[in-house]
């Protein structure tokens, strides 16, 4: 009978965990009248914390959300196949001397690139690395990115990645803010929940 009363309360967890912060305080106030839960020989505090024990790979992610969830996106290098290609005859290529950390080897010689695109006019500076060979493939890439944007605009591959990067930002944002409004609800909810007496101190009451 208990495994089947606590079949429910886990089924019952499962579907809240999608709701919307209006629809687990209306649900989860209908089910704490409930005859499983009031039924319960332990108390609902207790009980969540011993289940998740028991099992804490399963712990509600809107109690405990993922702390990468969160935290900034590393940024893929952009496939170069669905940009502009650059030709080689229009660029004009420069070497000039480093700045920096990295001692005599940066400061002193000409590794710095500066990579132009006659065309567009698009100019930029990589010093990325102490190898030229290195700087000089950064640049390009740089470079093609700046171009395949200043030709596409919104239609660029750039442009439309930075649109999603900025869309799944509010979207996580929005998922943050229901993460909180959750377990605001859920600890209230907790702080109601009337604590069990011993039967030893109603016995001793009554005396």
């Amino acid at each position: 009978m208990f495994c089947t009363r606590l079949q429910i309360i886990v089924e019952s967890i499962t579907k809240y965990l999608l709701m919307s912060s209006e629809q687990f305080l209306i649900y989860t106030n209908s089910l704490m009248n409930t005859w499983a839960f009031t039924h319960l020989p332990v108390s609902l505090g207790s009980f969540s914390t011993g289940l998740w024990r028991l099992w804490p790979w399963k712990k509600p992610s809107f109690l405990f959300p993922r702390t990468g969830a969160f935290g900034p996106q590393v940024a893929g290098k952009t496939d170069s196949h669905i940009l502009l290609p650059l030709n080689e005859t229009d660029l004009e290529e420069q070497f000039v001397r480093g700045h920096g950390p990295g001692g005599q080897a940066t400061n002193k010689t000409n590794n710095c690139v500066v990579l132009k695109h006659v065309p567009s006019g698009i100019v930029v500076k990589c010093h990325q690395t102490r190898s030229v060979d290195q700087n000089r493939k950064l640049a390009r890439e740089i470079l093609q990115g700046k171009v395949d944007l200043f030709y596409r605009g919104e239609d660029s591959h750039i442009h439309k990645a930075k649109k999603e990067a900025e869309k799944k930002k509010r979207e996580r944002k929005k998922k943050a803010k229901e993460t909180l409004e959750k377990k605001r609800l859920f600890k209230e909810l907790m702080l109601k929940e009337p604590r069990p007496q011993h039967r030893g101190r109603r016995d001793a009451a009554g005396h």
